[in-house]
């Protein structure tokens, strides 16, 4: 009886379950099975359907393609530098937000308003600050200027500029969401152990670091790891800045690398597209299964 009731409650379950895994077979298992098989597609004509071998000589030229290399510096210096300044930035934000609680949704709603609001509109905004044009040097220059230094032609200027620009604006788009997620960390942490703190005559930095990190410490580990995959699928924001021809400007990504090689001017070559996804996607897989292996050490549940 008890082997008939388990059987019936799992066969129940796996009923429950067999939309959602529907879903995730159709639209993303198979989806990457398609891509991975493609990339190994030597010679893949996307008209006739047809190739003419199998074997790893897609990834050896993308491998070997200077815009590829390009595209994941430019990735690879967008989330070393924007995942744990947007995430510092942003935690020291909750912290300042937490401490006044008249205000604390006041705030938080003001600080949330960038979230909602279209990337490209944003990148727009932030182009027009920054670029220089035969009417205006824009307004980040004219700042540069009241303070005795040379304006910089953020945009279309040095690599290090549109770098500089590049990396504020995806800072300024990701921390809404980051200090949503934090304020709202900080309010669940226990009163109880402040008030103990208190009266052991705890200073506030180690109360800092020895309650509130700790409890906090599963939302930071979310936002890295989100941060990382979000910073490697960058793409929008890049072209809302520097426009479409970002092997020209010298700001590709590797996700703008794909689909140049799909669609761009350079498109027609869905075997190099896929062998170019499949490196995406190993390093997403790889840097966040070394987060998981920190987080075990590092995170407290």
């Amino acid at each position: 009886m008890k082997r008939d009731k388990i059987s019936n409650s799992s066969l129940k379950g796996w009923l429950y379950l067999l939309p959602a895994v529907l879903f995730l077979g159709v639209f993303m298992v198979y989806p990457l099975v398609d891509v991975l098989v493609y990339s190994f597609e030597e010679g893949y004509n996307s008209a006739s359907q047809t190739y003419f071998g199998i074997g790893s000589y897609n990834y050896a030229y993308v491998l070997r393609d200077p815009y590829f290399l390009q595209a994941l510096k430019n990735t690879f210096l967008l989330v070393i530098i924007t995942v744990p300044l947007s995430t510092g930035i942003a935690l020291l934000i909750s912290l300042g937000l937490n401490s006044i609680k008249p205000f604390r949704d006041l705030f938080q709603t003001i600080y949330f308003l960038p979230y909602v609001t279209n990337t490209l509109a944003v990148g727009m905004v932030f182009m027009i600050l920054f670029k220089k044009t035969a009417y205006s040097d824009g307004l980040i220059n004219l700042l540069i200027r009241c303070f005795g230094g040379d304006g910089v032609d953020f945009i279309d200027g040095p690599y290090w500029a549109k770098m500089f620009v590049l990396c504020i604006y995806t800072i300024w788009v990701v921390m809404p969401f980051k200090i949503l997620i934090l304020t709202s960390a900080l309010a669940a942490v226990d009163q109880q152990y402040y008030n103990a703190a208190k009266v052991d005559g705890t200073s506030k930095f180690r109360t800092f670091a020895r309650i509130t990190l700790p409890m906090i410490s599963p939302m930071i580990f979310y936002l890295i790891i989100t941060g990382f995959i979000g910073a490697f699928k960058a793409y929008s924001d890049v072209v809302a800045l520097f426009g479409t021809n970002l092997n020209a400007a010298g700001m590709n990504t590797i996700v703008g690398y794909v689909y140049d090689m799909l669609y761009g001017d350079s498109g027609g070559y869905p075997s190099y597209a896929s062998a170019a996804a499949i490196l995406l996607f190993a390093i997403v897989f790889t840097i966040t299964c070394i987060n998981l292996l920190i987080s075990k050490r590092k995170v407290h549940y």
